[in-house]
């Protein structure tokens, strides 16, 4: 973990590192057969089944959230896909990798603007919402944040 970054993109950078962090000590203790289990077969979305279904959803978002910033600045790139990991090990490895994704573009446009008033300059993302930059960032932290939570909410059902 990369300590104090400077102003408000390492401040984006850092709660976003901190957030994969707190999911990836939530997800160290659980079990192949917890990250599998169907905690949720009711729910109507299929990324809130069982905890590997969550961290899938996870995954693939923080990927998606990179994609939509370096779209935004030209790249012409592909969402990324569902990768299903088989273990807790391969998951934490794929947070990092969704996590460095989003630090590279940093690294890549250092002269990034994070604020826009302009709906004209703000990334349109899948579910209509408009962000700029750090909206966009804000909803990544806490959508791991949220995410996080609801698979405490599951561990703790699984071993009631």
């Amino acid at each position: 973990m990369q300590l104090q970054r400077h102003g408000a993109k390492g401040a984006l950078l850092d709660e976003y590192e901190r957030a994969f962090s707190d999911l990836k000590s939530t997800i160290a203790v659980i079990s192949t057969q917890e990250l599998t289990a169907i905690v949720d077969p009711d729910t109507s979305d299929p990324d809130c089944h069982s905890i590997q279904t969550v961290l899938t959803h996870v995954v693939r978002s923080g990927i998606g959230y990179a994609t939509y910033i370096r779209q935004q600045q030209g790249e012409v790139i592909d969402f990324p896909t569902s990768e299903t990991c088989a273990s807790v090990e391969d998951y934490a490895l794929a947070l990092d990798a969704a996590f460095l994704c989003t630090e590279k573009i940093f690294e890549t446009y250092p002269d990034l603007e994070l604020e826009t008033s302009d709906h004209e300059q703000k990334i349109r993302v899948r579910w209509g919402q408009l962000y700029d930059v750090e909206q966009l960032m804000e909803h990544a932290i806490v959508h791991v944040l949220r995410h996080r939570r609801q698979i405490e909410g599951f561990i703790r059902k699984l071993r009631r």
